[in-house]
């Protein structure tokens, strides 16, 4: 059966040709090894660029059932031509052959060895400009939700990054973070990448440190976003905290972060409150060596022991926000 679909698919008019692709999708896993192995991949990347909508939609749906699970064939489908392809029917517009050309980008982009392929094809430029698109149109959120992803894909490889962030992507995600719901899928993929870029990058941290409005909108994915969406908040915070304290301290605490990371030291994921507590530290009082007055002096000191129990009681299993938040206010007279 699997030789006669490949058959049908390399000699078949049209509608043959149609009609196998569609079978593709009934197939089980050992059946669909075998009818790439009888060289599937190559008409369906032909069909590709058929005028004819049909052809295009069963050959998206064939390469996605081709691809999913199975790592050889994402890197067959894309050795054999499929990324170009994906990009020129992207670029049309239509919106189901679109939202189908970008889910099977992004199940190749989870190959690491076709990363620098779809990276130096022109991929990224093109998802960076029909993200921001999308955002401002009101786009199909999956639409959205797949070329953040597809992104986030390549930004594991760190030569990426940078490409990534010259195309404008950072700037890209602080707009669709905005206008999006916080505690959603897509802002949590978003707020993932974002922290990617900005932990790798000095341009993307200055470009979201610098934009306005970019950190109230970090606090309020710490408070509003689901658990990995904050954490990955937390970091971008941290990232932003790190680079300059001295700037940016007096900026994250006047935009209210200290009752999202309190609750997120408390609540958090490992990795969120981790993130969460070094960020605290970072946004503590100094003290001013001396340069005070003693009462001054020892109030600084006063108010450091209190910040010390605040850190000792989150790190204590079963401390409640309430009693957290009471120390802090001692902070605060």
């Amino acid at each position: 059966m699997e030789a006669a679909m490949a058959e049908a698919l390399l000699c078949g008019e049209t509608e043959a040709q149609i009609a196998a692709a569609r079978a593709i999708g009934n197939l089980n896993t050992m059946q669909k090894k075998r009818v790439a192995e009888n060289g599937a991949i190559s008409p369906l990347i032909m069909m590709l660029h058929a005028q004819h909508y049909d052809s295009i939609e069963a050959s998206l749906f064939a390469l996605l059932n081709l691809a999913f699970g199975s790592e050889r064939n994402k890197l067959l489908i894309a050795e054999a031509g499929a990324i170009p392809a994906l990009l020129k029917i992207i670029k049309w517009r239509n919106e189901s052959l679109m939202e189908l050309s970008l889910a099977a980008l992004l199940i190749l982009s989870s190959c690491s060895r076709n990363k620098l392929e779809i990276a130096s094809s022109g991929a990224i430029q093109l998802l960076v400009e029909l993200l921001d698109s999308l955002s401002q149109n009101v786009g199909s959120n999956q639409a959205k939700f797949d070329v953040v992803s597809t992104l986030h894909n390549l930004s594991t490889s760190p030569q990426i990054i940078p490409l990534i962030v010259a195309c404008g992507g950072a700037i890209v995600l602080i707009r669709l973070v905005y206008e999006s719901d916080k505690s959603s899928d897509l802002v949590e993929k978003a707020m993932a990448l974002l922290e990617s870029l900005v932990s790798s990058s000095q341009l993307a941290l200055n470009q979201v440190s610098e934009r306005d409005g970019a950190i109230e909108m970090v606090v309020e994915a710490v408070e509003e976003g689901t658990a990995a969406c904050r954490e990955h908040a937390a970091g971008v915070l941290l990232a932003i905290c790190k680079s300059c304290r001295e700037t940016y301290r007096g900026l994250i605490l006047r935009e209210g972060a200290m009752p999202g990371l309190l609750q997120l030291s408390i609540d958090g994921t490992w990795l969120a409150r981790k993130k969460a507590k070094a960020l605290l530290l970072l946004l503590r009082e100094d003290d001013d060596n001396g340069s005070l007055s003693s009462s001054s002096s020892r109030g600084k000191h006063s108010k450091k022991a209190v910040f010390k129990e605040v850190m000792r009681k989150i790190d204590r299993a079963g401390t409640s926000l309430q009693m957290v938040e009471e120390m802090i206010a001692k902070l605060r007279t």
